[in-house]
């Protein structure tokens, strides 16, 4: 099969990667260094299993910034994983680079089946399905950790397809067919329940880091032992010992704006709880902007910007919001970072010297212990209780 990927990046490189294995795969990206990257066999971000699969493994993928080589009339299946964003003052949720995709795909190569892997609202599919009626969509909604994204498309938990017509079929069977794990379930169901399934999935995973931040605050503020707490819940196996650790709040690529686009289906429609998740998030960054700001820091050092051990993404992290809570006490803040290249990024003076790092700073802030912060535990503020994502 000849198949292109539109976006080169958590998402779309995984899945040209898995494809790439028994397919002709082509991936594509408006920006030149991404394509090129990628046309040298190197990953533009962290993740471990895609480096080596892109240097030890036989894969028929090259990338291109021509929309036209990218679509071409040979292509049997376009994946469109452009990223998409939520806008909370506006209540709207931006899908124009997806649609521009399709709108190409309709004047370039209209009998390639477009599957869309980019978050967007429900009944944004059947939207699109009314305004090109000759193109064939699907949704189809991944579920990747970053850092990991390729990893669970090996071995994926699940695989919903927004379609059970036979292109649809076929290209489940070419996802199956690049994975390791082969007694995968497979849900297949109109395009708006999928739509659904993807915000739903993400918002109960928000909501369950919700909670056991919120476990935490009342154990700080109480002087609780919170990990014996936590660890006498997570024992019963209707709850379970997983995404149970605590942290600054949830943050990313997808829980930030799938909440917030959730919250928005929900207008006129009665509810409480899912509103809660995104006030819980807020709550709980103001929170520890609090604690930090009770041990009256002159200067605040902050270890990494991205939320997970092994990600070099920061996108939406919740420490950003830290970092602009300290800077409004008027505290400086400096950061550490070996992924952050300028100089200085949102007003922190960036420290390229670990332990110059930590002679200038006051309080050193980390959303994630590491090894390289064992020596000074006494100066770290983190909450991480079981030193895991």
């Amino acid at each position: 099969m000849n198949i292109t990927v539109s976006g080169i990046g958590y998402v779309g490189l995984a899945n040209a990667v898995l494809l790439a294995q028994h397919n002709n795969v082509t991936a594509f990206d408006i920006s030149e260094e991404k394509v090129k990257l990628v046309n040298k066999r190197v990953c533009p971000f962290e993740d471990r299993e895609i480096k080596e699969y892109l240097t030890g493994k036989k894969l028929s993928l090259r990338a291109t910034s021509d929309k036209k080589e990218a679509y071409s009339e040979k292509t049997d299946y376009i994946i469109i994983a452009t990223p998409t964003d939520y806008n909370i003052q506006k209540n709207y949720f931006n899908t124009s680079s997806v649609e521009e995709v399709i709108s190409d795909i309709d004047k370039i190569s209209p009998s390639a089946a477009i599957i869309i892997k980019s978050t967007v609202p429900m009944g944004f599919t059947a939207e699109m399905r009314n305004r090109y009626p000759k193109l064939t969509i699907f949704f189809s909604p991944e579920f990747l950790r970053e850092g990991k994204a390729l990893y669970d498309n090996l071995y994926p938990s699940r695989i919903i397809m927004g379609d059970s017509g036979q292109k649809a079929v076929g290209f489940v069977n070419l996802l199956l067919e690049g994975a390791e794990k082969k007694d995968v379930p497979v849900c297949y169901m109109p395009s708006t329940e999928a739509e659904a399934v993807k915000l739903f999935s993400n918002t109960y995973l928000a909501m369950r880091i919700a909670f056991f931040n919120e476990l935490d605050t009342f154990s700080e503020l109480k002087r609780l032992d919170v990990k014996s707490i936590i660890d006498g819940i997570s024992f019963d196996p209707r709850i379970g010992n997983f995404y149970n650790n605590p942290s600054f709040g949830y943050g990313g690529y997808c829980l930030p704006k799938d909440t917030q686009q959730l919250k928005s289906n929900y207008s006129g429609i009665p509810h409480s709880l899912i509103s809660a998740i995104v006030d819980s998030n807020k709550i709980r960054k103001d929170h520890i902007s609090a604690m930090i700001e009770k041990n009256n820091p002159k200067t605040a050092g902050i270890y990494k910007l991205a939320m997970k051990t092994g990600s070099d993404n920061y996108r939406d992290s919740a420490v950003l919001d830290i970092i602009e809570n300290l800077q409004k006490k008027h505290v400086r803040v400096i950061l550490f970072d070996p992924s952050v290249k300028e100089e200085e990024l949102f007003g922190c003076r960036v420290i390229t010297d670990f332990n110059n790092f930590i002679k200038n700073s006051d309080i050193v802030i980390a959303n994630r212990m590491t090894e390289e912060l064992n020596a000074i535990k006494d100066k770290v503020y983190t909450r991480d209780i079981f030193l895991r994502d």
